[in-house]
């Protein structure tokens, strides 16, 4: 009984072992709906995505390496952090120098490659996507399930199947559509992790402005 003990207090020591980079399975594209990012938060935030000069509609969250089950963050990168140029050349998808600087730390880092690899990876799995220009032609904010965002993905790019793409809601508004592709950028089924529907029948989706 007392070793018994001695060996779990033992296995609770143990370090735990950080994340790899590099060492992952696949991705998700996570795309944010700008205009209700800033009704939830930018706007408080003061953020230059918010000021109405950019126009943007679905913007580059990240590109997250995964796990099948979970996922690394934080890792140990094995190159130099971005440049200020680079990390100001993903606004034009990503909204703010800063928000490419984040994704770059937290999830980037864990990928394996070079900050510029990373971000061009990055842009290419952007425009692999077609972005549903319906969205882009609202005038008023609407309210409608969330189910039909996701329609509307699907419609616009054939190779998506419905397990491969989820839609988030945060404080009763569409937040993210989120992606799984592999690590060629191929559409691949989401892991159950992932796959977290909002099931909001009214979600709030707010004009680009």
């Amino acid at each position: 009984m007392f070793r018994s003990l001695l060996s779990v207090l033992a296995l609770c020591a143990a370090p735990v072992r950080a994340d790899q980079a590099g060492v992952f399975d696949y991705y998700v594209l996570s795309l944010s709906w700008s205009p209700n990012w800033c009704a939830v938060a930018g706007d408080d935030r003061r953020s230059p995505q918010c000021d109405g000069a950019g126009d943007f509609g679905w913007v580059l969250h990240g590109l997250w390496p995964q796990y099948e089950r979970g996922w690394p963050a934080d890792c140990q990168a094995p190159h130099p952090p971005p440049s200020r140029n680079q990390t100001a050349a993903m606004a034009d998808i990503m909204g703010t120098s800063g928000s490419a600087w984040h994704q770059w730390n937290k999830h980037g880092s864990c990928s394996g490659l070079s900050p510029a690899d990373f971000y061009d990876l990055a842009r290419a799995a952007y425009a692999s996507v077609t972005l549903p220009p319906v969205f882009m032609a609202l005038e008023n904010p609407v309210a409608l399930p969330a189910s039909v965002v996701e329609q509307a993905f699907l419609a616009d790019n054939p190779a998506l199947q419905r397990d491969g793409i989820t839609i988030t809601c945060n404080s009763g508004y569409i937040q993210e559509a989120r992606i799984c592709l592999t690590r060629d950028l191929s559409p691949r089924p989401c892991a159950p992790d992932i796959r977290r529907d909002c099931t909001l029948n009214d979600a709030l989706l707010d004009p680009v402005r």
